[in-house]
């Protein structure tokens, strides 16, 4: 009997407070069905205040919001209204290996969501109640979730990757899509240049509406491509 070919893994690190990283889950939560069974997606911790030189500066963040939002229609955003601004987004690191755990599939559902109570309901996803209750909102296996979300292991698994991706990888800053072999690749955004804390100009957008969702597509059929080696 033949050997069963192995499945190619792509590598996403990610940060929470990254709008960037939330239209990039969003992208590559619309087209990744579409290569079930030829390539698996892994998400990565990358917490900046970790190994990124602590949280982003949140006047240049919440401009940033903006101009994610008006690239990716599918992504859910909203002006922050709440006064409880999160200081860390460990714990909603935490909460996606703990979710993790109970399956991939619940992991991905997971993930968007937090980014989603971040970016569009106002949540503080630093607090770690929050994360329970967007973990029951998941319909997760509560009695297991809480005993994974105080377990020691979770947050070690977590500063782990971190420190793995930036020591090992290279990795510095968010998001970081990378192939097995290494390979970074970048995602279709148009990002900007600050100077003062303010938005002093912006790349040239490279895609518009279904067109983002191609470009994606191209994205993960590079890890289609024969010969790969893992690396990581």
């Amino acid at each position: 009997m033949a050997a069963q070919a192995r499945i190619p893994e792509i590598f996403e690190w990610a940060e929470y407070y990254c709008p960037w990283c939330y239209i990039g889950a969003v992208r590559l939560d619309a087209v990744m069905p579409e290569f079930e069974g030829r390539v698996n997606l892994r998400t990565r911790a990358f917490p900046l205040e970790i190994v990124g030189g602590g949280p982003p500066n949140r006047l240049e963040l919440e401009q940033e919001w903006w101009l994610a939002a008006l690239q990716e229609p599918r992504a859910t955003f909203a002006p922050y209204r709440s006064h409880d601004w999160p200081t860390t987004t460990l714990p909603a690191f935490d909460a996606a290996v703990c979710a993790g755990r109970q399956g991939e599939a619940e992991r991905c559902d997971i993930d968007l969501r937090i980014r989603r109570a971040f970016f569009a309901e106002s949540r503080n996803i630093g607090r770690p109640e929050v994360m329970l209750d967007i973990a029951q909102e998941a319909g997760l296996d509560m009695r297991r979730f809480e005993r994974d979300f105080v377990d020691p292991t979770v947050r070690a698994e977590v500063l782990d990757e971190a420190h793995r991706g930036y020591d090992a990888y290279d990795v510095r800053g968010t998001p970081t899509l990378m192939l097995e072999d290494g390979t970074v690749l970048h995602h279709a955004f148009a990002t900007a240049d600050f100077e003062n804390d303010r938005i002093s100009a912006v790349q040239p957008l490279p895609c518009c509406g279904d067109g983002c969702l191609d470009a994606t597509r191209d994205l993960i059929r590079m890890a289609l491509v024969p010969a790969r080696t893992s690396a990581m």
